[in-house]
């Protein structure tokens, strides 16, 4: 008949800890091991509440002795759950163990956006000709994205299939061009300037030649006696340093609202080098942007003299830039993320 563990002495007992212990082979059998032993109805509780039936002489001596054999169960349990865990962890480590001395995973090639690298080239090519970057907010308010352009309250660049507005906030619109940078300028600067404007700026467009968003570079020069002259020769100079310095520039009257006399910027074909093609219809030209005089109704708005300042003004999509560039043909391919297109440009 087994003895019950009322039987039992407290030598007993540690005896048969030391036995149980030393089985144990693994965590899960700790973990139930110690509750066996110190959980709520474990053998070192129980004795703890029989400790009240033993008569009070002997009790401080019994106590002392359960105590004893509680700490040593606890000292135990920890020293053993230490080695087991050491071991569990190193099985853990050597199975998923990496070898370093196998080839690494190549990294893909990869390139800088063609726009990017347009727009990182031309504003390299003005600031060597003493032009400094300012930036601008996208949301923009219609003071310096129309009313300060000269565009009033019933042009049709405000109509709706053209801008993009707020939705509750009938003043701002996303800016339709970074020309708005440029009336923030000068009411924050006085002349002399010189500055260009890279960014995005958005369109109600979207077919082969337009996107709702893209990228525009614009320049603004402000000074005294400053002619078209000066004008042309900034644009014939950047064109030449981009694309060639076998390609030419002209400029064919047209209209801005910001501008007087306003002009059209045309360069040489870059794909028969002005002789007539398809591409540019058999006229040796490519538009690339606008340009012109800023109109004095311009210089009012920013609280300037147009009796004093002259200034010019220019821009020119980037994405139409790295069209002609690079060849391509479609401008929605810079916007579609395709990687085999990317690569084309690494």
């Amino acid at each position: 008949m087994a003895t019950t563990e009322k039987e039992l002495t407290l030598d007993d007992l540690s005896r048969l800890f030391e036995t149980q212990i030393s089985a144990i082979q693994d965590l899960p059998a700790l973990e139930n091991l110690r509750v066996e032993w110190i959980g709520k109805k474990g053998h070192i509780p129980l004795q703890m509440r029989n400790l009240g039936k033993v008569a009070e002489a002997e009790r401080k001596i019994l106590g002392q002795k359960i105590n004893e054999v509680k700490t040593k169960v606890e000292s135990e349990l920890d020293r053993k759950h230490k080695t087991l865990f050491a071991q569990s962890l190193n099985e853990q480590l050597e199975k998923e163990r990496v070898d370093v001395t196998l080839p690494g995973v190549p990294l893909a090639k990869t390139c800088e956006h063609p726009v990017w690298k347009v727009q990182a080239e031309l504003v390299k090519i003005f600031s060597n000709c003493g032009f400094v970057v300012e930036m601008g907010p996208e949301v923009e308010h219609e003071f310096f994205n129309f009313d300060a352009l000269n565009m009033p309250k019933n042009h049709p660049a405000r109509a709706m299939q053209d801008t993009f507005y707020i939705a509750g906030e009938k003043e701002l619109v996303l800016r339709t061009h970074t020309s708005p940078v440029q009336i923030r300028t000068m009411l924050l600067q006085p002349p002399p300037i010189r500055m260009i404007c890279p960014g995005r700026v958005y369109r109600s467009d979207y077919d082969p030649t337009h996107s709702p968003m893209f990228h525009q570079i614009e320049g603004l020069l402000v000074d005294q006696d400053v002619v078209m002259g000066d004008l042309k020769g900034l644009l014939d100079h950047m064109v030449k340093e981009f694309f060639g310095a076998s390609l030419g520039v002209r400029l064919r009257p047209s209209f801005f609202p910001f501008t007087e006399p306003s002009a059209e910027v045309d360069m040489a074909c870059v794909f028969c080098s002005g002789k007539g093609c398809k591409t540019c219809k058999q006229t040796g030209w490519i538009e690339i942007g606008g340009c012109g005089m800023v109109d004095p109704e311009v210089f009012k708005s920013v609280d300037l003299n147009p009796e004093k300042w002259s200034g010019f003004a220019f821009g020119m999509g980037l994405e139409r830039m790295t069209m002609l560039k690079y060849g391509v043909s479609d401008l929605r391919s810079f916007f579609e993320s395709d990687q085999r297109f990317l690569r084309e440009f690494s």
